[in-house]
């Protein structure tokens, strides 16, 4: 399955590719963002969340771990759930906070810092590593799941920079 790459030169990119993903949401899709502090990831989910049509207020969930969202996506209420694992010290971490319930098929997860669960969490349909490049940063965009490509193959994103 191929990756995609992007040049994002600035916030407006990030944010448009951010919409664009609320685009090809699915239930169940499971979205991983890697990358350092400040690479944008949580510009993207939020950029993401307002696609959707969500008006409330979007926070970075770095100290509360998750935050709830409901969006609508086909006509239908669900639940977005935004991860943020940075600060967990151990993958036992995961199961003692019960985020295990939230993978159910119709929830939808993104999830920073995924990594620190260790093998706790089943593979993402996506990962999308953000590295600040220049001025810019880089997207990559790679579908491990079948589901992830065929989200892939919809999107619909051309960066202000091109590709």
């Amino acid at each position: 399955m191929t990756p995609l790459t992007f040049y994002l030169k600035e916030e407006a990119d990030t944010c448009a590719l951010g919409a664009a993903l609320a685009g090809v949401l699915e239930k169940g899709l499971s979205i991983h963002l890697k990358g350092g502090l400040g690479a944008g990831k949580t510009t993207l989910t939020r950029a993401l969340l307002r696609a959707t049509g969500y008006q409330g207020k979007v926070k970075s969930p770095t100290y509360t771990l998750v935050e709830p969202y409901t969006i609508m996506l086909d006509g239908e209420k669900t639940e977005l759930l935004h991860f943020d694992l940075y600060r967990m010290g151990c993958a036992e971490e995961f199961l003692d906070a019960g985020f295990r319930e939230s993978f159910n098929g119709t929830t939808i997860q993104i999830i920073e810092w995924a990594e620190n669960a260790g093998s706790l969490l089943e593979p993402p349909d996506i990962v999308i590593a953000l590295a600040i490049q220049g001025t810019g940063r880089r997207a990559l965009l790679s579908p491990v799941s079948q589901k992830g490509k065929q989200c892939l193959d919809r999107l619909a994103f051309i960066p202000s920079s091109g590709l």
